[in-house]
C-alpha cells in the first residue's frame, strides 16, 4: 500500500469515529433544542388559553381533543393541589396519516371560579425515527464528500508535498553498490527531507567503501593464495617423479597434492561465489538455452561415459533469456555435473527445456535430500572427496541474482528445475 493510501485509510478510519461522535452528541443536542421549542410553545399556550378561561367559560366545557390542539376536565381540590407542569411524548392517531404520531404533551392543572380543573395541550413534534434517518444520510454523505475531498487533496497536494521523498526512493532504487557513482540528491526547502538525504549520502559512502575493501581483499588473498598453492603443487609433483622415493612416500606425496588441488578449486570456486553475489557480472546477452545444453551435453559427455551415465536432452519449447553468458553456462553445467557425480553406473540424466525453465533429472543411489540445506554452502548429500559442497550453493546465488526460481524435489530420481521469469 502506497504511503499515501495508507495515511488515507488511517483518516478515513478516523473521520468515521469523529464523525460517529459528532452525529450522536448532534443528535442528543439537537432533539433537546427541539424539544426546548415546543415546550416554550406549549407553555406560551398555556397562558394564552388561561386568559381567555378568565372570560370565556365556555372553554372549560371543550374536553376531548378534536378541532383544537387542548382539553379541559374538571378535577377535585386534592388532585389538582398535588399537580405539577408535566411535559412528556405521547402519540395521538391522525387521521391524514391513517396513523399515530408523536406528539409532545403539557399536562397542568389551573383554578377558576373557586373549581379545579385538568388541562392538556398537544403539540406536534418530529418524528425521532425520521430525525435519525434523515440525520444519517446526512452523515453518510458528509463522510463521503469528506472522503472523496481528501483524496483529491492526497492525490494533487500531498503527493507534491512528498515529491522529493519519491525521487530518494526511485534513485535509490536503481543505486547498486557495484556502481562507482553515488545517487544525486536534490537540495529540498523541507528540513527533514535534507536530513534524510544527508544520511543516505553518508551511509552509501560507507556501504560503498566497505564493499570496495571488502571485494579488493577477497580478489587479493584468492589471488596470492593461488600463487603459493600452484609452486607447492609443483614441487610436489617433481618430487615424486623422482625414482628413490619409497611407495609410501609417494601415497603420503599424492594425498598432499589432491588436497592442495582441493583447496585450489576451494579457493576459485569462493571467488567465483563471491563475485556472483556481489554483481560483478554486469554484462547480459540473449542467451539460447536450447543451443547452449546442447553445447554442455557435448562437452560433459567425456564425463558421462567414464561414469557410465546416459546424458539426454529434450526440447519442448524455446528458451532464450538476457542473462550473462558465463553465468548460464556455470548455472547449468553445475547441476549437470552433479547429476553424473553422484549418480549409479548405468543411470540417467534427462534435461527437458521449454519456454518456462529447465528441468534436470537424475538417477542416484542416494535417497531424498534435505531441502532445507541442499542450496547451503558445504552441504554435501554423499561423501564425494572432490566435491566442494558449493557447486549448488552457486546455482541458487545465480537463480537469485536474475530472479530465477529454483526448486528441488524426489521423486523416486532427484529432480532439479528451474524457472525463469519473462524477460
Amino acid at each position: 500500500m502506497k504511503l499515501v493510501n495508507h495515511t488515507l485509510s488511517y483518516l478515513s478510519i478516523a473521520f468515521f469515529i469523529v464523525l460517529g461522535v459528532w452525529a450522536t452528541i448532534f443528535y442528543a443536542n439537537f432533539l433537546d433544542e427541539i424539544y426546548d421549542s415546543i415546550d416554550d410553545g406549549l407553555e406560551n399556550t398555556k397562558l394564552l388559553i388561561l386568559e381567555r378561561v378568565a372570560t370565556d367559560t365556555t372553554l372549560i366545557h371543550k374536553t376531548a381533543l378534536l378541532e383544537s390542539n387542548y382539553a379541559i376536565r374538571e378535577i377535585n381540590a386534592t388532585d389538582a393541589l398535588q399537580y405539577r407542569d408535566v411535559y412528556m411524548d405521547s402519540t395521538i392517531y391522525t387521521i391524514n396519516e391513517q396513523d399515530y404520531e408523536p406528539v409532545r404533551v403539557l399536562k397542568s392543572a389551573f383554578q377558576v371560579h373557586g373549581k379545579y380543573y385538568e388541562l392538556l395541550i398537544v403539540s406536534s413534534m418530529v418524528e425521532e425515527d425520521d430525525l435519525i434517518e434523515d440525520l444519517l444520510y446526512s452523515i453518510i454523505w458528509l463522510y463521503v464528500i469528506l472522503l472523496i475531498s481528501i483524496m483529491i487533496i492526497n492525490n494533487i497536494l500531498l503527493r507534491r508535498i512528498w515529491r522529493p521523498f519519491y525521487a530518494i526512493l526511485d534513485r535509490l532504487r536503481n543505486f547498486r553498490v557495484e556502481s562507482p557513482e553515488l545517487p544525486a540528491f536534490s537540495v529540498t526547502r523541507v528540513t527533514e527531507f535534507n536530513m534524510l538525504q544527508e544520511s543516505i549520502t553518508t551511509l552509501l559512502h560507507r556501504t560503498v567503501a566497505t564493499f570496495q575493501s571488502q571485494k579488493q581483499f577477497i580478489e587479493n588473498a584468492s589471488h596470492e593464495l593461488q600463487t603459493p598453492l600452484a609452486i607447492s603443487i609443483n614441487k610436489l609433483e617433481l618430487l615424486a617423479e623422482k625414482q628413490q622415493h619409497a611407495e609410501a612416500n609417494l601415497a603420503e606425496i599424492s594425498s598432499v597434492i589432491e588436497s592442495l588441488q582441493r583447496l585450489t578449486r576451494l579457493n576459485k570456486t569462493l571467488l567465483l561465489l563471491s563475485k556472483i553475489e556481489n554483481r560483478q557480472f554486469p554484462e547480459q546477452t540473449s542467451v539460447d538455452f536450447n543451443q547452449l545444453l546442447d553445447h554442455l551435453a557435448i562437452a560433459l559427455s567425456d564425463l558421462a561415459d567414464y561414469k557410465s551415465v546416459i546424458l539426454s536432452v529434450h526440447h519442448r519449447g524455446r528458451l532464450t533469456k538476457r542473462i550473462n553468458e558465463d553465468l548460464a553456462s556455470i548455472m547449468l553445467s553445475n547441476l549437470i555435473k552433479n547429476g553424473i557425480l553422484h549418480n549409479v553406473e548405468g543411470g540417467r540424466i534427462e534435461i527437458e527445456v521449454t519456454d518456462q525453465g529447465v528441468t534436470i533429472e537424475n538417477t542416484s543411489t542416494l535417497g531424498t535430500l534435505d531441502k532445507s540445506k541442499i542450496f547451503e554452502r558445504f552441504y554435501k548429500g554423499s561423501n564425494q572427496k572432490h566435491s566442494t559442497g558449493l557447486g549448488l550453493a552457486i546455482v541458487k546465488s545465480i537463480c537469485d541474482l536474475y530472479g530465477y526460481k529454483l526448486e528441488y524435489r524426489y521423486n523416486g530420481k532427484h529432480v532439479f528445475s528451474i524457472t525463469m521469469a519473462a524477460s
